[in-house]
């Protein structure tokens, strides 16, 4: 998330509106983003639906403790018509450089 922040005004730039998503409530997510200073919109998927939709849904599963499901981490870029055009996953979603890449090249019609 702080690099999507730190790239924020290039997202922008290129017509991007960025949004985090977790399944954290909107009140950790709101005191999350104070803290960290995110000034980009957090949203709270705390049934996990829209985490299962786009099939991020995991168990973490730790010796002792009881199963916890989860949400792996990524990235989309969706278009105005709400096509997916870019997505990244797990490991590859950490860095945004090539999210504000496609961005920038969608801006110059390439």
């Amino acid at each position: 998330m702080k690099a999507f922040q730190s790239n924020l005004q290039k997202l922008e730039g290129a017509d991007t509106q960025v949004l985090g998503v977790s399944i954290d409530s909107p009140f950790a997510n709101h005191a999350w983003a104070e803290k960290e200073g995110f000034t980009f919109p957090l949203l709270g998927d705390v049934g996990g639906g829209v985490v299962k939709q786009y099939g991020l849904a995991t168990t973490f599963q730790r010796p002792g403790w009881p199963a916890l499901e989860t949400a792996r981490r990524a990235t989309f870029l969706i278009d105005k018509e709400g096509k997916i055009i870019e997505e990244q996953v797990d490991n590859d979603a950490v860095d945004p450089s090539k999210i504000v890449d496609a961005c920038e090249r969608r801006k110059l019609g390439h």
